[in-house]
């Protein structure tokens, strides 16, 4: 089984989505079914096909969050160190082209969310900064084209 990186609030909002989808979902769904269900026929009745649609979906991201979550491999950034970029690093860039600066955490792929400057390590950008440092350049091809980028800072935060 190939373990899943991520950091320990990463893994928090993991737990905190299960908890709530088996403690507060799943009961809800059940209530709504057993609602329906007391309507009558059950083969023209779209809210019971409905809420049943709904269970269908909730359960199987439960099994989802519980898969990721057994697979886990919870790397705590405070404990790295070091100027070479890996998992957890946040990275400051500046865009070579344009001299704008951005600032990336490279996180495991279910918590990243690069509006908050959090990339996957599966993405592009983290996949070119892997193993480079501090004053390095990097050619990063993106779906929307070809970037470089000069690394100006790395940091374990």
């Amino acid at each position: 089984m190939e373990k899943i990186p991520l950091t320990p609030s990463g893994y928090k909002s993991l737990e905190d989505e299960l908890k709530h989808r088996q403690q507060v979902e799943r009961p809800r769904i059940i209530q709504a079914i057993a609602e329906a269900r007391s309507h009558g026929d059950l083969s023209e009745n779209a809210e019971y096909h409905a809420a049943k649609e709904q269970q269908s979906l909730n359960e199987g991201r439960i099994a989802e969050l519980e898969d990721k979550l057994s697979r886990a491999e919870i790397i705590d950034i405070s404990k790295l160190s070091g100027g070479t970029i890996k998992f957890g690093a946040t990275v400051k860039l500046i865009d070579e082209d344009t001299d704008e600066t951005k600032t990336y955490q490279i996180v495991g792929e279910s918590e990243a969310d690069v509006k908050s400057g959090r990339v996957s390590i599966t993405s592009p950008i983290a996949r070119a900064l892997i193993g480079k440092k501090t004053g390095d350049s990097v050619e990063v091809n993106t779906p929307g084209g070809g970037k470089s980028y000069e690394i100006v800072d790395v940091a374990f935060v």
